[in-house]
């Protein structure tokens, strides 16, 4: 089963934090990647452009409307994704514990609906 796993975190807290501290997270980072991929496990995974840099888009009675910014202003933001394959919740969760911690980072894990469109 896939299942989609959500990296949110501060950015402010991020950026304020001591550069050997980021350095440590993007290694976390690429060995978790590593690990993923050698075990067949990753389907794809990202980093995440700031919130400032996001433009949100709604479709009101046939209107276009864009705003710049996120979908909704929070504490922690989204930050990255990981799309993985795993036998089941348990196999996800314990790919999300490997996910690197920082300050009050959380990794929101979500199946993926799986739809046939034949």
């Amino acid at each position: 089963m896939r299942y989609l796993l959500l990296l949110y975190f501060d950015e402010n807290s991020w950026d304020a934090s001591p550069a050997e501290e980021r350095q440590a997270a993007h290694l976390g980072y690429g060995r978790l990647t590593a690990d993923l991929a050698a075990s067949g496990k990753l389907g794809a995974g990202d980093a995440l452009q700031r919130t400032r840099t996001a433009t949100t888009v709604r479709v009101r009675d046939g209107e276009v409307l864009m705003t710049d910014g996120p979908y909704a202003e929070t504490k922690e933001q989204l930050g990255g994704f990981y799309l993985i394959d795993a036998e089941d919740l348990d196999e996800a969760v314990q790919w999300a514990t490997r996910v690197p911690a920082h300050g009050n980072m959380a990794v929101e894990v979500r199946p993926i609906m799986e739809i046939n469109f034949d």
